[in-house]
């Protein structure tokens, strides 16, 4: 299967949450239990990663039996990144078989009013 292509806009400075469910073509849930995830963003495909997530803490959490998927980018990590255009895709692992769900461009809007 071919990964779907999502391009989403994040406020720099802000909580950037997203839950996605992974379902088969009737809609009904894939089950990802034993499943773990990571993403990354990177300005471009050759260059260093700027952010990734993962399971176990690391901002991405995987609800098995329903196909849930949740992404969290913390305020403090999206205050880090400079406004403009990244690269991302989302892998699960399945003991080894890496699927790479979703991938796009992730645009960061810049923030205005600092925190202080």
């Amino acid at each position: 299967m071919t990964a779907g292509i999502y391009n989403f806009t994040l406020d720099q400075g802000s909580v950037f949450y997203i839950n996605l469910k992974y379902q088969d073509p009737d809609g009904d849930p894939i089950n990802l239990t034993g499943n773990t995830a990571r993403m990354q963003l990177r300005r471009r495909f050759d260059s260093p990663s700027v952010l990734t997530l993962t399971t176990g803490g690391g901002g991405i959490v995987i609800t098995g039996p329903t196909g849930n998927i949740a992404i969290t980018i913390t305020d403090e990590q999206t205050e880090l990144l400079e406004s403009g255009f990244y690269l991302y895709d989302l892998e699960l692992n399945n003991t080894g078989v890496i699927t790479r769900l979703i991938q796009g461009t992730l645009t960061v809007s810049p923030q205005v009013t600092a925190n202080v």
